[in-house]
């Protein structure tokens, strides 16, 4: 069993559609843990440095502008394979690409309006989560369901 931690946001037009709670709870659902979680409105620096890997393309300024449009969730998610299953639940970021049954696919319809953000590699998941939390706001803590959950 490998425990890993991945960063996930929701994004400021899942919040104005009111979907954090069915996006927290697909993730719960499925035997993940939250060990941070928290509601802000992103600083121009901040959203300049979540995305500095695409800084140039033109898409770039888009990014920046939209994440930063209103207020987002942002969360870690923890669990076995926590990268590659948050990831595979989060769907294509094409939402007309994304399978049935994943979060982009049931919730939206185009790429620039995609309601979630989800590390991509366990490098990313380390970067990112420090962009976004101070490792005193991450918890660590048991769930009872655990046993439930994994098997040993």
């Amino acid at each position: 069993m490998k425990i890993e931690r991945t960063l996930v946001l929701v994004k400021p037009d899942a919040v104005q559609r009111g979907l954090v709670g069915d996006i927290i709870s697909r993730f719960e659902h499925k035997g993940m843990k939250i060990s941070a979680l928290r509601m802000l409105m992103v600083s121009s620096e901040l959203a300049k440095k979540h995305y500095g890997e695409h800084e140039g393309k033109d898409f770039y300024k888009g990014l920046v502008n939209f994440i930063r449009a209103g207020p987002l969730v942002a969360m870690i998610v923890e669990g076995d394979g926590a990268i590659a299953v948050v990831r595979k639940m989060v769907g294509s970021t094409n939402p007309k690409d994304a399978l049935p049954g994943t979060i982009r696919h049931d919730f939206s319809i185009h790429t620039g309006r995609n309601l979630i953000h989800a590390s991509d590699s366990a490098k990313s998941a380390e970067r990112e989560i420090t962009l976004f939390f101070d490792i005193d706001e991450i918890i660590e803590y048991e769930k009872n369901e655990e046993t439930w959950v994994y098997e040993k």
